[in-house]
C-alpha cells in the first residue's frame, strides 16, 4: 500500500544518520533483553504481565472490534499484544502486522506466531497502512541520548505512525515523577507536549488516558479525515 503523502517533510541528512544510530543502540539493548530473559515481559523491558496486558486494554481503546479492521504493533517484541488480542477478543478479524527493529526479537514471535492474518518483519516504520496502529513502551528508554535527542526520534516515529494509520494510533509514555531527574536511562515526560504536537503538528483529534493505577499515561490520535470517527 502507499503510505500517506503530504505530511512529513524529508529528512535531512544529518538526522537521518542520527536515526541510524538510535536504532542500532535500541537494537542492541532488546537483543540482550531477549537473550537474557527470553519471550516474557522482563525480555521487552516490563515487570510483569498483568502490568503489561493493562497497557494493551489502554492502547487497544482506539479500536472498533464490532468490524474487521487491520493493525500495525510498532516494537512488537514477542507478540505479547497479539496473543492478548486473540485472547481477549477471540471472535475479532483482524489482521496484524508486527515490526520490530530487533531481528531477536522478530524471530522470537515468528515462532510463536505464524497464522493466516499474522506476520512479523524486521524494520523501524510499519511498510503498510492499516486502520490502527499501536506503539507499547518503546520511548520509555532514552539510553544515552539527551532529551532533545530523544524527543526529535519520538516525534519522527509519530510522524510515521500517522502516515501508516488510517483511522487512529495509540502510544504511551512514562510520566514525570517527584524528584525525576533529567539525567536519567528512562524518558519521562508531561502529557500535554504530546497532546499538543499530535492535536497541532498533526492535525489529529486526541485524547490522554492517565487513570489506570500507574506512574504513565496512553495517547489516542484519531485522524481527524477519518469517517470512523
Amino acid at each position: 500500500m502507499t503510505l500517506r503523502s503530504g505530511v512529513v517533510p524529508a529528512l535531512s541528512r544529518t538526522m537521518q544518520l542520527s536515526l541510524e544510530e538510535i536504532h542500532a543502540d535500541i537494537k542492541r539493548y532488546y537483543a540482550l533483553k531477549i537473550a537474557r530473559f527470553g519471550a516474557t515481559p522482563l525480555g521487552v523491558d516490563w515487570s510483569c504481565l498483568a502490568t503489561q496486558r493493562l497497557r494493551f486494554v489502554q492502547l487497544l481503546r482506539i479500536c472498533n472490534f464490532c468490524l474487521p479492521f487491520s493493525i500495525n504493533d510498532l516494537g512488537c517484541g514477542y507478540g505479547a499484544l497479539l496473543e492478548f488480542l486473540y485472547e481477549r477478543y477471540p471472535k475479532s478479524k483482524v489482521n496484524y502486522l508486527g515490526i520490530d527493529l530487533s531481528a531477536a526479537m522478530v524471530r522470537r514471535a515468528r515462532r510463536r506466531h505464524h497464522a493466516p492474518g499474522q506476520r512479523f518483519v524486521i524494520g523501524c516504520v510499519s511498510p503498510r497502512v492499516a486502520d490502527y496502529s499501536v506503539a507499547s513502551g518503546i520511548f520509555n528508554v532514552k539510553l544515552h541520548y539527551s532529551r532533545k535527542e530523544w524527543e526529535a526520534y519520538v516525534a519522527q516515529v509519530l510522524q510515521d505512525m500517522y502516515r501508516t494509520s488510517q483511522r487512529a494510533f495509540a502510544v504511551n509514555f512514562m510520566a514525570i515523577r517527584p524528584l525525576y531527574k533529567s539525567t536519567d536511562q528512562l524518558y519521562r515526560t508531561d502529557p500535554d507536549q504530546w497532546f499538543r504536537y499530535c492535536r497541532e503538528e498533526l492535525g489529529c483529534s486526541v485524547e490522554v488516558i492517565s487513570e489506570y493505577g500507574m506512574r504513565e499515561f496512553t495517547v489516542l490520535v484519531r485522524c481527524r479525515d477519518c469517517s470512523y470517527m
